[in-house]
Order: structure tokens, then C-alpha cells, then sequence
């Protein structure tokens, strides 16, 4: 009945309070303090700590040093800035000195602010120099560009076309020259052979008279025809020279066309590219005049501030 009424008999319950651990002998030998400092791995913690204590030790020194070093410059700026003043304060009270001691009421400026001819004057300049010479002298000179190079190369074009067609001209006028050739082929035929592609080519010719040779000089015409009696005659030379003659005249007189055809354009070229030049240094001198007279009003603008700001300054004082 004790046992069942009393909760907290001891018979029931377990050892619930901790066991005290005691060092052995062993354990207290090895912290001694012989046995501590002569530990190799104590030895390697304090290492640690020594080197890392070290470097931020220095670490500390480095950041002290730049932090001085910035205090130092700016030190030095901040008395500069006052030697700067007080220089700029004497020079002011000397200049003040030298002034007139009579002031006149229009000398002082008013509240008003009244916009003067010189000021509109000097607007106005600013405004018509920034409009010709950021808008007006750039666009007409490209828009005068394009046209110059337009122009320019519809020239040369209508030049190299008509060069070509020249020498398309003399390489079937020298087939048509050409000792004999022309009963054998009618002018509609060599008129075919000839193109603007190989007219100024030596193999051209020299295809065209070795085709004739050999479909048109077979049988009696060999002795009959004068074109197989030429080319019997001559050899090689009729086969080669002649040919390369006639491609080199036909090379010259497209040359030539070319050349007379832009020395005629010429004159209107170099008329057409004065008058922009013209223009152009027109404009300039336009833009070049109104910044001169904006500058000149603008410095006798701030001249006439600074006389009325010293004004003020000494009635101040």
C-alpha cells in the first residue's frame, strides 16, 4: 500500500542524475604545460593564429597608411583653396581701390530685365550661324555631291558606250578591209561577228579569216578568189598580223570616241563643280561672319556684367 500511494519511491525509479567523468592520469599528462608546448599540433594552431594575427596586423597598417595619405592630399587641397582665396580677396580690393569713387544710377541694374539691341543682335547671329552651318551647308553640299557624282557618272557611261560602239565600228570596217574577205561574206555576216565583247580582241579576227580560209578556199577558188590567193600568199603573217592590227585600231578608236565624248563634258563639269565650290565657301563665310560678330557681342555683353557686378560688390561694403 506504501508502495502504491508514494509516486516518487525510490525502489521504482532510475539514477537519472549524471555521472561524474574523471580524468585519468594520462589525460592530465598530456595538458601539463611541458607536454602543451611541446605539442605538434598545438604548436600548428598557434602558428595559425600568429600568421593570421600578423597579417591582419599589417593589413591594418596598409589601410591606415592610404587613409592618411588621402587626409594628407586633401589637406592640402583645402589650403590651397584658402591661399587662392585670400589671393583673390586682395586682388578684388586692389582692383576696387582703382575704381571710381562717383557712381551713376545707370550704372546700377534695375530688376527689369530689358533685352537690348546688342543681345537680340547677338540671339539672332547664334540662331542664323546654327541653322547654315548645321543644317543648310551640310545638306547642300551632299545634296550638291550626289548630283556632281550623278552627273559624273551619266558621263562616263554615255563616254564608254559610245566608245564601244566605235570600236564595234572599225573592227567591221578592217574585216571589210581586209584584202578579198568581203565578196566572200556578205556586211550582215561580219556585222554578226563583231560584238561589244570581242571587238578589241586579236583572236576574234583571226578565227573569222581562218573559218573563211578554210570553208570558202577549197577547190579552184584557191587560185581564183583573191582573199585564198592573199592568205596562200602571205603565210602565217595573214593569219596573224593583220588580225592584230585590226583589233588594235579597233581598241584605239574606242579610245578616242571615249575621250572626245568627256573633254566635250568636260567644260560643264568643271562650270558645275564651281558654282558649288562657289556656294559652298559662300555659305562659310556667311556662317564664319556671324559667329565672329556673336563672339564680339557676347564678350562686350560679359565685360559690362562684370563692371555692373563690381558696382554692386562695392556698394555692398
Amino acid at each position: 500500500v506504501n508502495n502504491q500511494m508514494n509516486h516518487y519511491n525510490r525502489a521504482h525509479m532510475k539514477n537519472i542524475e549524471p555521472t561524474k567523468s574523471y580524468r585519468s592520469l594520462c589525460e592530465r599528462e598530456l595538458y601539463a604545460p611541458a607536454n602543451y608546448d611541446n605539442d605538434t599540433e598545438m604548436k600548428r594552431v598557434m602558428q595559425q593564429f600568429e600568421d593570421r594575427t600578423s597579417q591582419r596586423f599589417h593589413e591594418y597598417d596598409e589601410r591606415m597608411q592610404s587613409k592618411r595619405m588621402q587626409c594628407k592630399e586633401q589637406c592640402d587641397k583645402e589650403i590651397q583653396k584658402i591661399i587662392l582665396k585670400d589671393k583673390l580677396e586682395k586682388q578684388m580690393e586692389q582692383q576696387l581701390t582703382t575704381l571710381e569713387t562717383k557712381i551713376d544710377t545707370d550704372d546700377i541694374p534695375t530688376g527689369v530685365c530689358e533685352k537690348s539691341l546688342a543681345d537680340k543682335v547677338e540671339k539672332t547671329c547664334l540662331k542664323c550661324a546654327g541653322v547654315l552651318g548645321g543644317g543648310i551647308t551640310p545638306g547642300w553640299g551632299l545634296v550638291s555631291g550626289l548630283g556632281y557624282v550623278g552627273w559624273t557618272n551619266y558621263i562616263t557611261e554615255i563616254a564608254i558606250q559610245k566608245g564601244i560602239e566605235e570600236g564595234v565600228k572599225a573592227g567591221i570596217e578592217g574585216l571589210k578591209g581586209f584584202p578579198g574577205l568581203y565578196p566572200l561574206i556578205n556586211f550582215s555576216e561580219i556585222k554578226n561577228l563583231i560584238n561589244p565583247a570581242n571587238y578589241d580582241i586579236g583572236m576574234t579576227y583571226v578565227n573569222i579569216i581562218k573559218q573563211v580560209k578554210i570553208t570558202k578556199c577549197v577547190g579552184n577558188a584557191v587560185n581564183t578568189e583573191p582573199f585564198c590567193n592573199y592568205v596562200s600568199r602571205s603565210g602565217e603573217s595573214a593569219l596573224s598580223d593583220r588580225p592584230a592590227v585590226i583589233a588594235k585600231d579597233a581598241a584605239y578608236m574606242a579610245e578616242l570616241a571615249e575621250r572626245e565624248v568627256l573633254d566635250a563634258a568636260t567644260p560643264g563639269l568643271t562650270t558645275y563643280s564651281n558654282a558649288i565650290t562657289a556656294s559652298v565657301v559662300a555659305i562659310l563665310v556667311i556662317v564664319l561672319v556671324m559667329i565672329i560678330i556673336y563672339l564680339i557681342l557676347r564678350y562686350r555683353r560679359k565685360k559690362k556684367m562684370k563692371k555692373k557686378l563690381e558696382y554692386i560688390k562695392l556698394l555692398k561694403e
